[in-house]
């Protein structure tokens, strides 16, 4: 049992929850009042947000591809949700839907064009950011009842005879990671999407097409990037076509952070969940040491670096 918990492997893994217990000990120690139901749901209140947006980016990962206009993409959708979804119901969906659509066809363009992701995800950035404006000019419009419902609603349940109460992001973050995980990690058809990743001519000559494995993928990133725009909004009561332009870092980071690899199809969903859930507590704490705002993405930026640090000992470690 020792020797396990002193392997690579196991130490690798458990990398993610260490950093994000380590980070919660540091703000707890510099702000004790943090310690409460309250204080971890206003620290906590963006982790659902940025991690559907990390998921979303974890998919492209997955087959190798990386995405710069996730941030652009969830900001049109907030833009949608809190002006066509709230006036036109049915035509906001079909608008969103849309949305959707247009992310599977990027995955399918990169794919039959052979293009490199990074070009391509770049360039539409600049589309999704235009379109936004041209819906929401300036800062404004209602979010829907229904999805400000959904983000405050509180979660109560029995342990040992005692109320439970647990925050909602927490509860709502366990829910996505358990989602995806089941989804991807242990369903055949995750393996073969994980399986495109990491080796794609045996997955081409196995009789499965890359071409709709990559449009699956980006569907899905282009679903949970809905997701995010809506629960950001769902938060904020009103939407911003730059409301979400700094996802794009958040969600790569949150995947690295929580094990996650440019290449190879090698992906954790708990482990993106906790990698988002840590860079929102980042901010919290550099908050609470009145670190100058202009200051605080890199110093998130530097708490990036020193996990990425030790993971890349317990590599060489590994390889020794």
């Amino acid at each position: 049992m020792k020797n396990y918990l002193l392997s690579p492997k196991f130490m690798r893994s458990a990398l993610p929850g260490v950093s994000l217990a380590i980070l919660l000990m540091a703000i707890f120690y510099t702000q004790p009042r943090a310690m409460s139901y309250f204080g971890l749901n206003l620290m906590l209140q963006y982790t659902v947000p940025i991690a559907l947006a990390t998921i979303a980016q974890m998919f492209i990962l997955t087959v190798n591809d990386l995405d710069l206009s996730i941030g652009p993409f969830v900001g049109l959708t907030a833009c949608i949700g809190a002006t066509l979804l709230q006036t036109d119901p049915v035509f906001g969906v079909m608008a969103l839907l849309a949305c959707i659509a247009a992310y599977a066809g990027l995955g399918a363009l990169i794919h039959w064009r052979n293009l490199p992701s990074i070009v391509v995800t770049l360039g539409m950035s600049f589309v999704w950011l235009g379109i936004a404006v041209l819906i929401l000019p300036t800062p404004g419009g209602t979010a829907p009842a229904w999805i400000k419902a959904i983000m405050g609603f509180k979660v109560t349940f029995q342990l040992f005879g005692y109320n439970v109460v647990p925050p909602f992001p927490v509860f709502a973050a366990a829910i996505i990671a358990i989602v995806v995980h089941l989804g991807l990690m242990r369903s055949s058809y995750g393996v073969v999407l994980r399986g495109a990743g990491g080796n794609p001519r045996a997955i081409s000559r196995a009789g499965w097409s890359m071409l709709k494995i990559k449009m699956t993928m980006f569907a899905l990133a282009g679903l949970f990037g809905v997701l995010a725009g809506l629960s950001l909004i769902g938060l904020t009561s009103a939407a911003d076509a730059h409301i979400a332009d700094r996802y794009t870092l958040y969600s790569i980071a949150g995947v690295i952070l929580g094990g996650g690899e440019f290449v190879g199809g090698r992906v954790s969903p708990a482990g993106a969940v906790i990698g988002a859930m840590t860079l929102t507590l980042a901010g919290s704490f550099l908050i609470f040491l009145r670190i100058s705002p202009d200051w605080q993405v890199g110093a998130q930026g530097g708490i990036l670096i020193l996990v990425l640090a030790l993971r890349a000992l317990i590599n060489w470690r590994e390889a020794r």
